[in-house]
């Protein structure tokens, strides 16, 4: 989804091409569109990467080593030269002021030349790489030139560009304010009449804060579009930057929220629920199977789900609970009030190990209950008694099953005839459409989308606006601690050890590894070379080895010997990372752990401490960089995966964070999610108002 898709786009004059404007002809609008800039619109909406206070430029003789600075000189010398090896260049450009003098160095960019002259006033901004004598490498450059607009370029807070080969910062410069001028009165209010924008924003308002399900506090302060815009180019402070950012990124957000609710909006209206309340004919000796109490977390969000399984319309709900939390066992209750009330159901997971576990668990669960469950995988297919001559088809009056499995679920072979219930487990590894193929199997039947990797607050409002959300924050009691250890290469031996006593006390381990065959550069371990040198450190106990590349009967053949026991330690890859429960491994080694997200850690972690026994979780740093250490000790500090998953989306984005699998990640502007929760919780607010006419 790109920027276009997530802001209102206006089709009056800001829609008209941007060569209309003076000094716009074909040459330079071919430059523009390079970097995005069709419209006047497009041009205004030009975010500076930063800005220059030109207000406070540095004198030279202050510069110091490593710190970025903008300066202002006379050029005294320049000139290029080829360097000793004959291939490469090197143009030298000196600056002076009242000072001292600066050295600028380019390599390899002899074209460099002609764009100064001796005795030029020229603006350096960069970090000196010298003090003996002062010289900055590669800096960025900006020629003084005397002419009517030099109110636009000094003395003042000037935005510098994202550019293009040709176009210069003073063209650009002088062409946005110019057109701002000309066009300022024409930037409307995208959502007037209905956004309240706080204090000395827009007097009118439709929705009051009441009506929008926020308090007074809750509604920021901010400046109309226009008065942003001009913000955001021609500041008068550097906090009038954030200020803009933030306001236009409030309209990214809710166009994008908009687009959301009337998604739902349409869906509602022409979808009716199936009615799969339940009559609690399963549920209640299902419960009292269990053996164990569900938590008032699970209780909470079983009563969220009953409600919408009986409701007007088909039910969409996202739900949130760290590793072991439960979940799986809310879903069984799911899956049971639809099966009471004569509907089947689907479950998909994203990979066969994990697919497998569930049918062994659901099955275990629903044999003394009657219920049917099927197993549906690309390798694996196994039918309930009575469906083998059928497929997967059911017959008219025939019970209603739970039919588990993988991508094969989407297939055209897969047609319940009544299907009232999907489940998703593992959400983000799916993309939107697959989630959407398998709707559309049954008659609108409800949705129900799980997931063990916390979503930050932001990502999930923004990803998954148009669901309704539930978390479970509360851990089933009688786990077993999980401690976390970072170490480096150098303490491995005493790891082995470590692990080793361990294993002697009768408890099992796992090791992950990155990779499953070394790399070209060797840096980084795989699983398949590290297997032989393993099974020699951990005799007399028996090692297993499980990865993607084993054919599935092997994949089960292992699991089921390392739930047996019969294994003591497993090296495999991230593929164990959701739906192994074995109580008894209470040992989990990560090599070149500065490789994995901290979520992913977060996950893989989360396959110990699931017996009573104290647990551990050992990461060792491949590169012991500063930023690893940074990283790894937000694990060691807490095992709390909502604050990991904000942690991690605040040291590598959205983008890394998500993985290349998460197709649904819309690209912003202004928009930061790494701490525009506020924002896109008020936006959602206001996409509620437009779109339903209340926020509720």
């Amino acid at each position: 989804m790109g920027v276009a898709q997530t802001q209102m786009r206006s089709v009056g004059p800001l829609a008209r091409s941007v060569t209309v404007l003076w000094g716009v002809g074909p040459e330079r609008g071919a430059q523009l569109a390079r970097l995005g800039i069709r419209t006047i619109e497009d041009l205004l909406l030009h975010r500076p990467r930063r800005y220059e206070d030109r207000r406070q430029v540095r004198p030279i003789g202050s510069l110091r080593l490593g710190e970025a600075a903008t300066t202002r000189g006379r050029v005294v010398a320049m000139g290029t030269k080829l360097l000793k090896d004959r291939r490469r260049t090197l143009f030298e450009l000196v600056i002076e002021d009242a000072t001292g003098r600066l050295h600028c160095r380019w390599w390899n960019l002899p074209f460099m030349e002609q764009y100064f002259r001796i005795g030029s006033e020229v603006f350096v901004f960069g970090k000196l790489t010298s003090d003996r004598p002062p010289t900055m490498d590669h800096p960025e450059t900006e020629v003084v030139e005397s002419d009517e607009e030099d109110f636009v370029h000094l003395n003042r807070i000037v935005p510098v560009y994202p550019l293009t080969e040709g176009l210069s910062q003073r063209w650009l410069r002088s062409l946005v304010w110019r057109a701002l001028n000309q066009y300022e009165a024409q930037i409307s209010e995208p959502w007037a009449g209905a956004v309240i924008l706080g204090a000395g924003g827009l007097a009118e308002a439709r929705a009051t804060p009441r009506q929008l399900g926020l308090g007074e506090a809750e509604i920021p302060a901010m400046p109309p579009r226009a008065r942003a815009i001009r913000m955001l180019h021609f500041p008068e402070s550097l906090e009038d930057v954030e200020v803009a950012r933030r306001r236009l990124a409030l309209d990214e957000f809710i166009a994008l929220q908009c687009q959301m609710q009337a998604r739902r909006k349409r869906f509602e209206s022409r979808a009716t629920a199936l009615p799969c309340g339940g009559t609690n004919l399963l549920i209640k000796p299902f419960l009292a199977r269990l053996g164990f109490s569900l938590t008032e977390a699970q209780k909470r969000v079983l009563r969220e789900i009953r409600r919408d399984m009986a409701g007007r319309h088909p039910m969409r709900r996202l739900l949130q609970g760290d590793v072991g939390s439960g979940k799986t066992v809310v879903a069984a209750c799911t899956t049971l009030m639809a099966i009471e009330s004569g509907y089947s159901v689907a479950l998909m997971a994203p990979t066969e190990i994990l697919a497998e576990q569930h049918y062994q668990t659901f099955k275990r669960w629903f044999d003394p209950l009657g219920v049917p469950v099927e197993l549906l995988t690309g390798s694996r297919k196994t039918v309930a008694p009575g469906l083998a001559d059928r497929g997967s088809r059911e017959a008219d009056g025939e019970a209603p099953r739970l039919f588990v499995g993988t991508h094969a679920l989407i297939e055209a072979g897969f047609a319940p005839r009544k299907l009232g219930l999907v489940i998703i487990d593992e959400q983000h590894k799916f993309g939107v459409a697959q989630r959407e193929r398998l709707v559309r199997k049954g008659n609108y039947p409800h949705l129900l989308v799980m997931t063990a990797t916390p979503i930050p607050r932001t990502l999930g409002l923004t990803l998954y606006g148009d669901l309704d959300v539930s978390v479970i924050d509360e851990l089933p009691p009688g786990r077993g601690a999980v401690k976390t250890i970072v170490r480096t290469q150098e303490e491995l031996p005493a790891v082995w050890e470590f692990i080793r006593s361990r294993l002697a006390e009768g408890r099992q381990a796992y090791v992950v590894y990155p990779r499953v065959e070394e790399d070209e550069a060797g840096t980084v371990k795989a699983v398949t070379k590290e297997f032989n040198t393993l099974k020699k450190v951990f005799l007399p106990y028996k090692t297993g080895l499980l990865h993607g590349r084993l054919a599935p009967r092997q994949k089960e053949q292992v699991l089921a010997e390392f739930r047996d026991g019969k294994l003591h330690v497993l090296l495999a890859t991230a593929l164990v990372e959701v739906g192994l429960d074995v109580p008894n491994a209470t040992v989990m080694l990560v090599e070149n752990a500065e490789r994995f997200g901290l979520a992913q850690l977060h996950q893989l972690r989360g396959r110990i401490g699931r017996g009573a026994h104290e647990s551990y979780c050992i990461l060792v740093m491949g590169a012991a960089t500063p930023e690893a250490q940074e990283r790894l000790k937000v694990l060691e500090l807490t095992n709390d995966g909502f604050a990991i998953a904000e942690a991690d989306l605040k040291l590598r984005g959205p983008g890394e964070l998500l993985g290349l699998q998460q197709s649904g990640m819309p690209r912003f502007k202004f928009g930061e999610l790494t701490r525009d929760f506020e924002l896109v919780r008020y936006a959602r607010a206001i996409a509620r108002w437009l779109v339903y006419g209340s926020a509720g």
